[in-house]
């Protein structure tokens, strides 16, 4: 076992080393973990497809199979929703705006100027939003850390396990890279582009309403405190667009408000976050008592009904675990790199803790932390111990190899 750990050190050394003798060291981590998780996803999908989820079906759309294996590969599930609306707008008050309007608009536009080629369009943008984010993190890093830190924060952005959604036709990545760029923005004292970025990041996903009280300490904190809170306003007043489009578009400018609620089965909790962590740690802790108990037909967790409960234990454990984790790794963020890091990362916690779902009450957890760039800070500044280091990584990548055949199979990821 010390081989091994000391092996899986030096190869982890030997390809940070290798992308810092080209002098680009992000967009080789990009390019290599990338192309690694696009053949492990083929590969998953050539081995293993004739055991695919057989209710695939139920999810898959012809809007999913335009390229062939090779690309299509990448759409998934809320893919054929961001398609949808790139295609035809916001058409379904009851669930399309559940999706905000910035990545299936720009898909849209992309997808018109490449003749009708939406999964294409969408495939570009997270790419390339992708390649952004990392180079954008390894500046951000690069300040706080230093070049050894950063490299490891870009290293572990690229082995987490729910990083194969930045490549995916899904807005995580457009919205990481506006999230970085805007606190890049805001620590250079740029505040009217942090706040530009920051309305751009809310046209993107609800997350990024936690941008706001960080970038506001930032702004309080400057020499032109009033001036920095007058541009960063701009941000809220950007997003007035997503309702202005809703209202054009079918008559609802605040239908984004309850549309998690009817198909996801979101609701506002009455305790806010706290009410959400509660019933992800009730889950937690009857998916503990149902993998005790080994039982395939008596469940714990009574919630959710048409799933083998140790599945269900599983997932609502793994759920929590992602949530205990960033919460943990946010508390170090705010102690080791500033309150906007902190309450960066407890925002963006905060906003789906505040809407759990009736069954799965941490649904999507683990996809929510991905965007949640402080934690990999943190990650990298415990990670310049040794063995701590191995542990992140190891963990990491098993973690990752299950979620990418998960998502190869049609299983459900996150």
């Amino acid at each position: 076992m010390q081989g091994y750990d000391r092996s899986l050190v030096w190869a982890a050394d030997r390809v940070v080393a290798a992308a810092r003798l080209r002098g680009r060291p992000a967009l080789e981590l990009f390019a290599w973990s990338r192309l690694g998780i696009w053949a492990a996803v083929l590969f998953a999908w050539f081995v293993f497809e004739p055991n695919r989820h057989p209710d695939a079906s139920r999810w898959d759309s012809t809007r999913l199979h335009e390229l062939g294996y090779v690309g299509d590969i990448w759409a998934r599930w809320d893919s054929d929703w961001f398609l949808r609306i790139a295609e035809h707008g916001y058409s379904t008050p009851s669930s399309t705006p559940a999706f905000y309007p910035l990545y299936p608009a720009l898909t849209g536009l992309l997808g018109r100027a490449l003749l009708g080629h939406y999964l294409l369009a969408g495939l570009l943008i997270s790419l390339a939003a992708c390649a952004v984010a990392f180079a954008l993190l390894h500046r951000l890093a690069s300040d706080r850390l230093g070049e050894s830190g950063a490299l490891r924060a870009v290293l572990y952005l690229a082995v987490f396990p729910m990083s194969l959604f930045l490549q995916a036709v899904y807005s995580e990545s457009l919205y990481l890279a506006l999230a970085l760029g805007a606190f890049l923005l805001a620590e250079r004292g740029r505040f009217l582009g942090a706040g530009a970025i920051t309305g751009l990041a809310l046209l993107t996903r609800a997350a990024g309403f936690a941008l706001l009280p960080a970038l506001a300490i930032m702004a309080w904190r400057s020499p032109d405190r009033r001036g920095a809170l007058l541009r960063l306003a701009v941000a809220p007043l950007l997003f007035l667009l997503y309702p202005l489009a809703l209202w054009l578009q079918i008559g609802k400018p605040l239908a984004f408000l309850g549309a998690q609620e009817l198909v996801w089965q979101r609701h506002l909790s009455w305790a806010g976050p706290f009410g959400g962590l509660w019933d992800g740690l009730r889950a937690g802790v009857a998916g503990v008592r149902q993998l005790a108990s080994g039982s395939h037909t008596h469940a714990y967790w009574t919630a959710v009904t048409d799933t083998d409960p140790m599945r269900v234990a599983a997932l609502n454990l793994q759920q929590l675990a992602f949530a205990l984790l960033a919460l943990g790794l946010g508390i170090y963020a705010w102690r080791r790199l500033g309150a906007p890091y902190g309450v960066f990362s407890l925002a963006s916690l905060a906003i789906p803790l505040s809407v759990p779902a009736e069954s799965w009450p941490l649904l999507s957890m683990p996809r929510f932390t991905l965007t949640i760039f402080p934690i990999f800070l943190a990650l990298a500044a415990l990670g310049s111990r040794p063995r701590l280091h191995t542990a992140i990584v190891s963990v990491s990548a098993v973690g990752l190899g299950v979620a990418v055949t998960q998502w190869a199979l049609w299983q459900w990821v996150s």
